[in-house]
This record gives structure tokens, C-alpha cells and sequence, in this order.
């Protein structure tokens, strides 16, 4: 999820914090890789972090990026730079102009229970984002689970 995330946090009361799990090259998810445009088995690379409150997990996300287009780059390293990815992927010409989101809840599984620890019964909320250049290309899927007890989702758009 953006920065922005942790200034939503921060306006709630709770002090926000960042943690940096890992950066690296893995195999994506099919459903992830066919959004990328990423052929079986291509990889992907993969920035984890885990979002905090208070001290408390709040958030995982994961962000995946075609290994190609971003190897040799900041975003392939633990501090991609000021204004993090997207503003990497302007510098190398796909920035994102637009994006979706898809928004679904459900019960964590074990590992994201650990990771987040919810309490008992709490749902978590997937968020999964769509970054795209301005060609149209997918350059970046963003997975994020939420604790559903330490977020309210908000939108605002135009009627048509």
C-alpha cells in the first residue's frame, strides 16, 4: 500500500510505522503474473512489508513488479528512493496514472493470522491494487491483507 497508508493510520490517534520484510525475486501468484502479463513461472519481483499502530500489525502488503523491467533499479533494493516505487517507475517511463481495486474480506489464514495476529473471530480485508502506465500496462500488483478491526475504507468518486 502507499505511504499514504501509514498518514490514514497516523490521523486515526495511533502512531503508524513501516517494517521492511524483504525485497527479492520470486514466482507470483498465476492470478498476479496474468495481470503483469508475466509469462508461467517468470519472475516477479516481490517487496513485502508489514504495516504497525502503536506497535501493533495492522497490515501486510506486497507489492509485485515485473523482475525485467525494475532489475538493476532501486526498487530491486530495500530503499527504493524518495517517493518510493511509483515514482521509480516515472523514472523509467511507467509511471502509474491510473488504478483499480479489488476489495473482498474473509477469515486470515494461519500464516496471515501470525503475521497480523487478529483477534480471535476478526476478519482481515484483501485489497488488491492494479498500478498502470499510461500505455495501459500493468506495472505493479499490490496485495495488502488489513486487519479489518484497524481500518475503515473510504472512497469518493464522481457519479458518471
Amino acid at each position: 500500500m502507499p505511504d499514504d497508508a501509514a498518514g490514514r493510520l497516523r490521523t486515526e490517534g495511533g502512531e503508524p510505522a513501516v517494517e521492511f520484510l524483504s525485497v527479492g525475486d520470486e514466482s507470483a501468484p498465476a492470478a498476479v503474473s496474468a495481470v503483469l502479463g508475466l509469462a508461467e513461472g517468470a519472475p516477479a519481483c516481490v517487496r513485502r512489508r508489514r504495516f504497525l499502530l502503536d506497535g501493533k500489525p495492522v497490515m501486510l502488503a506486497a507489492s509485485y513488479l515485473d523482475a525485467v523491467l525494475v532489475a538493476g533499479t532501486p526498487i530491486a533494493e530495500p530503499d527504493s528512493g524518495p517517493g518510493g516505487i511509483h515514482a521509480r517507475l516515472a523514472e523509467l517511463g511507467y509511471g502509474p496514472v491510473r488504478f483499480r481495486e479489488e476489495v473482498r474480506s474473509r477469515m486470515p489464514s494461519p500464516e496471515e493470522a501470525d503475521r497480523l495476529g487478529p483477534a480471535a473471530g476478526n476478519p482481515v480485508v484483501l485489497v488488491r491494487r492494479t498500478a498502470f502506465a499510461a500505455d495501459g500496462r500493468a506495472v505493479e500488483v499490490a496485495e495488502m491483507v488489513l486487519d479489518a478491526s484497524a481500518y475503515v475504507l473510504e472512497y469518493e468518486f464522481d457519479a458518471p
